[in-house]
């Protein structure tokens, strides 16, 4: 398989008709491949929530385009609240921007490797397709609560 300007242009393609805006072409050459290798066609628009990889650096070289890696850290907040029978604390978290590294070939600056548990995001400047490498095998997790998914969820 060869990704030649023709290959990449029916990634755009089938990313411009997916609702998310985004195509990704699984690379691994078998289901016993427990990587994760992956190319992914994004387009400006695309929502990517802010996520991190726990045991795994993740790789990201960008082949085309230009697109933002945006590191955060995790902030817990501590709101108060006062109701009529008493007085409760609820820990909300939220992100701190930490960084942003701009990806384009264009311009020299081709990839990153983020650390293990770094929560990122990307914002998509220009229609842009990126390799992708992790290690270990994808498991689906709820956005909201982080837990692991039934296959039926």
């Amino acid at each position: 398989m060869e990704f030649d300007k023709e290959f990449l242009g029916k990634l755009f393609k089938q990313a411009k008709e997916n609702p998310r805006l985004r195509q990704n072409l699984d690379l691994r050459t078998s289901s016993a491949d427990t990587s994760q290798r992956m190319l992914n066609a994004l387009l400006p628009g695309t929502v990517v929530p802010i996520h991190r990889h726990e045991k795994t650096t993740e790789t990201v070289i960008c082949l085309v385009g230009k697109l933002e890696e945006i590191i955060y850290e995790e902030v817990n907040e501590y709101v108060h609240e006062t109701t009529s029978c008493c007085d409760d604390v609820t820990r909300q978290k939220s992100f701190k921007e930490v960084s942003r590294h701009i990806l384009s070939p264009a311009e020299g600056r081709f990839g990153i490797q983020i650390p293990a548990g770094a929560w990122h995001t990307i914002h998509v400047i220009e229609p842009s397709v990126i390799f992708e490498a992790k290690d270990g095998a994808y498991i689906a997790r709820n956005l909201s609560t982080g837990n692991i998914l039934d296959k039926n969820d």
